[in-house]
């Protein structure tokens, strides 16, 4: 049973002010704390979720409340602190593409600059560290973002 570090109930508020609460409470949690959430309102499910996916929070659990409404715990996910010039969203391709259009994008930056790359191609997790330092490249982080998607963060050699 996940212990939740604060409680916020917007039972009897209409979407989308749960997830604007719950939004500003997460702000403010330190990586890995969890927020119980407590909504009656229906579009909260499909908010909640995307918005999660979106952020690097990760949705532990939701169950319905005897009351009617559902509890959703959330767990505050992991921020790098690295700030990237770039982002290349490219879930859906498989390797080596993450790869090859990370190389593109990057040859058109300039030394230093730094590029996030998310991917959930399984095979990529294990082939940037080599490429990174063959390329002279630096991969500064590696974080996980959801299940199956990384995002990495490469500096421009």
């Amino acid at each position: 049973m996940e212990m939740a570090n604060i409680v916020l109930d917007m039972k009897g508020l209409s979407c989308p002010r749960p997830l604007i609460g719950a939004k500003r409470i997460m702000d403010e949690l330190s990586s890995g704390q969890v927020l119980l959430l407590i909504s009656d309102c229906p579009g909260t499910p499909d908010d909640l979720f995307a918005w999660a996916e979106l952020t690097g929070n990760q949705i532990l659990r939701a169950e319905k409340t005897p009351e009617g409404g559902s509890s959703y715990y959330i767990q505050k996910g992991q921020k790098s602190g690295i700030t990237a010039n770039v982002t290349l969203d490219i879930r859906g391709s498989v390797c080596p593409g993450p790869i090859v259009e990370a190389k593109k994008l990057l040859n058109g930056m300039q030394s230093g600059e730094v590029l996030k790359l998310v991917s959930d191609c399984p095979g990529v997790q294990s082939d940037i560290g080599g490429w990174a330092q063959a390329t002279g490249m630096t991969l500064l982080a590696t974080l996980e973002a959801g299940a199956g998607v990384h995002e990495f963060y490469i500096r421009k050699g």
